[in-house]
């Protein structure tokens, strides 16, 4: 894919390299990247949300439904604040590396205690991931990036379209060594 004579792959690289950089000459310290997934319709099998980056609308998502007693691979994470990071191992990275070689660098992988965990309210997941499908089947807990969703049946919509976008902004900050946090949220009505 070339944007202006310049493959996508060397504009992530530069871009990578430029803030790494800037980062390592000012030894600013800059805020994490804030991701925020705003969760407005629950069907009872398929959540939908919107996600920011940094107060700034992204992207559509799709998740598994809210459950009080964690079902496997069939429940969403619990609201609160989780840190975001490159996972690069797995069946996922595998995939991914082949499928996008110009922009992958790692899964982005949510987690808040060792091995990859994600503990909150009881609840505890592993391998939470973000990555591309637009059914709550393709989800099994992870969040999913839609460039559109369709509350009439509860799927989103041009997910590869939306994860070639979103993906570089957030693999470049982290690939630069900064922190990259997501909060989930709900604004579901009667939530």
């Amino acid at each position: 894919m070339k944007s202006g004579g310049k493959t996508l792959q060397g504009l992530v690289k530069r871009r990578t390299q430029e803030a790494k950089l800037y980062f390592s000459k000012t030894k600013l310290k800059v805020a994490p990247m804030k991701l925020t997934v705003k969760r407005f319709a629950d069907d009872g099998d398929t959540t939908l949300g919107v996600l920011y980056i940094d107060g700034v609308f992204e992207c559509f998502t799709v998740e598994d439904e809210e459950r009080a007693i964690k079902k496997s691979g069939e429940t969403r994470v619990p609201n609160g604040t989780y840190d975001v990071s490159l996972r690069k191992e797995g069946s996922f990275h595998a995939r991914y590396s082949g499928k996008y070689p110009s922009i992958h660098k790692g899964m982005l992988c949510i987690s808040n205690a060792p091995d990859w965990k994600l503990e909150n309210n009881g609840l505890s997941f592993q391998y939470i991931l973000i990555h591309t499908g637009n059914t709550d089947e393709h989800t099994k807990g992870c969040l999913l990036v839609n460039d559109s969703v369709s509350g009439a049946n509860f799927t989103g919509g041009s997910s590869v379209d939306a994860y070639k976008d979103f993906y570089p902004k957030v693999a470049a900050v982290l690939e630069a060594g900064e922190k990259v946090n997501i909060t989930y949220v709900d604004i579901e009505v009667g939530k």
